[in-house]
């Protein structure tokens, strides 16, 4: 059973990955759609993301403090690490509070 569940799962992920190229044979030369694919991973990745900072403590106020010092950080251009240790730092302050 367990080897059947992954078979489908092995070949259900092929023919995601696949698709594309049968259904593209050609180079897209259309610039608004290569534009809109060239976003699509980072949109995809934002909207698993965004909705489990969240779920990640029980403290909503946590959540929402590290979320605002975080994308506050990032818009001042800072480093990965300067994000995620500030954004650290504000839900574990809100935490104690």
């Amino acid at each position: 059973m367990a080897v059947s569940a992954l078979i489908v799962m092995a070949l259900t992920t092929y023919v995601i990955r696949v698709s594309p190229f049968l259904i593209f044979r050609r180079k897209i030369t259309n610039k608004w759609v290569q534009s809109f694919l060239f976003y699509v991973p980072y949109v995809v990745l934002a909207a698993m993301t965004f909705p489990a900072i969240f779920y990640a403590t029980n403290n909503r106020m946590a959540s929402l403090a590290g979320t605002v010092v975080a994308a506050g950080l990032a818009y001042r251009r800072k480093s990965l690490l300067v994000v995620a240790l500030g954004a650290a730092l504000a839900v574990l302050v809100v935490e104690c509070l």
